[in-house]
């Protein structure tokens, strides 16, 4: 798939605010400073689509884009950023999981992992989380350039032997970099996979 047109739609707290659930929808999400937003914009091929900082938490909004007039990209909140109040972390945790939950036209849900670290307990629990309410996703590891292949394939071992001590089988898994592109026509082609697979089911 080829990304011609990514357009900024809205940006909200409140799922019942999210555009008309009339196309396919898929929701990027992961821990504070995980590297989202340079991965949305590789993926788009548009620097300045999503809002990058060095600064975690920087999303705290629902933001979608239109992606070739055909699917919604959904920019989630991270989560487990330590220097949000508490207050201000349960209301982010109130409307992610209140849009994950009823978002009719979600097809998957892509969860973004930092490569370069071992499990992290608040990934394992959000996924469990993802598992036990029935919404699809997958996993996605960042930052694959900043470490070395033997020192990624000892995390994504490590990532498999936590997952399989919970899950039958794995949900699919990428790897990508921001800065090379690595990963950018396997998730681009796996979107268009799904999307084809569900053809017209969410047009009015």
């Amino acid at each position: 798939m080829k990304i011609k047109t990514a357009e900024f739609v809205i940006s909200n707290t409140r799922p019942e605010n999210c555009p008309k659930p009339d196309r396919a929808e898929y929701a990027f999400i992961g821990r504070s400073n995980v590297g989202k937003s340079s991965l949305i914009n590789m993926l788009t091929g548009n620097a300045k689509l999503a809002k990058t900082s060095g600064r975690p938490g920087k999303t705290q909004l629902i933001n979608h884009f239109l992606i070739n007039n055909e699917w919604y990209l959904v920019d989630l909140p991270g989560y487990g950023f330590a220097k949000a109040s508490k207050t201000e972390r349960k209301k982010w945790e109130e409307f992610i999981q209140k849009y994950l939950n009823n978002r009719e036209n979600l097809v998957n849900t892509f969860v973004l992992l930092d490569s370069r670290l071992e499990p992290q307990k608040i990934d394992l629990e959000f996924m469990e989380w993802c598992g036990t309410k029935g919404i699809p996703f997958a996993m996605v590891f960042t930052k694959i350039d900043k470490l070395s292949s033997s020192a990624l394939q000892k995390n994504l071992a490590a990532y498999k032997k936590e997952m399989l001590k919970v899950w039958e089988e794995l949900p699919p898994v990428f790897t990508t970099s921001a800065e090379s592109k690595f990963g950018q026509e396997k998730l681009l082609n796996y979107i268009e996979q799904l999307n084809s697979n569900i053809g017209d089911s969410f047009k009015q």
